[in-house]
């Protein structure tokens, strides 16, 4: 079961629109609506694509970063969001 805050991989699609490979994710939230949509943010182990003030970076050090299965120091990319559609739903056409 999907729940905020939860960090799940996520095919991310490349700039070209071909599939990407599987990338961690952070759940913010469920959208509004009868699909099981869910707004994520992206997490990266480049910490030099870090906001300084905006993005948040996750450590070793930090108390629920072994629940969370990353295995290094990540960066919390607020500004890449996406949308994770539900099972029963297909994307939209671009």
């Amino acid at each position: 079961m999907i729940a905020e805050g939860q960090i799940v991989l996520f095919r991310y699609p490349r700039t070209d629109q071909q599939s990407g490979k599987l990338r961690p994710a952070l759940i913010v939230r469920k959208l509004p609506g009868r699909y099981e949509d869910w707004l994520i943010c992206m997490i990266s182990s480049q910490l030099s694509h870090e906001i300084a003030g905006f993005d948040e970076i996750i450590t070793p050090d930090d108390q629920d970063f072994k629940d969370s299965g990353l295995k290094l120091t990540s960066l919390i990319r607020k500004d890449e969001l996406r949308e994770l559609y539900g099972r029963s739903r297909q994307r939209p056409p671009a």
